[in-house]
């Protein structure tokens, strides 16, 4: 199975997506790490209001296989979390990038530090190497 990487969207290296429209950042795991981790059991997500820091943790993804943080590719306030994956994450799998988004963010510097994600060819090159 060819796995995909939106062109329109950014990557950390641990996996997460950020797609960015306007201050709002929508953020979710890539279609590799969900591959990885196999069937998805649990899902940890911050509540509405929270605060997210770039580069830090805001919640966890299960799988039957591992336990992983989610990291915060951006800095904002959760103004939307995504509780249909929280009642149903093994759903992510058939949607990473569309319906299976986690939270969405209001970013606290439209204009600061998304310089530090990946584009799309970088994750892929990154992720296409690990296997």
């Amino acid at each position: 199975m060819a796995l995909e990487y939106p062109d329109d969207l950014k990557y950390l290296d641990t996996h997460e997506y950020v797609r960015l429209d306007g201050e709002i950042a929508t953020i979710g795991i890539s279609a590799f790490a969900v591959d990885q981790l196999g069937d998805l059991v649990f899902l940890e997500l911050p509540e509405i209001g929270d605060s997210l820091e770039a580069g830090k943790s805001f919640g966890t993804v299960e799988s039957v296989k591992a336990v992983e943080e989610l990291n915060a590719p951006v800095s904002g306030t959760v103004i939307e979390r995504n509780d249909a994956m929280i009642d149903n994450p093994e759903a992510i799998a058939d949607d990473p990038y569309g319906e299976g988004w986690l939270v969405k963010v209001r970013l606290d510097d439209p204009d600061g530090e998304i310089d530090e994600v990946l584009t799309a060819d970088e994750y892929r090159t990154q992720v296409e190497g690990e296997d």
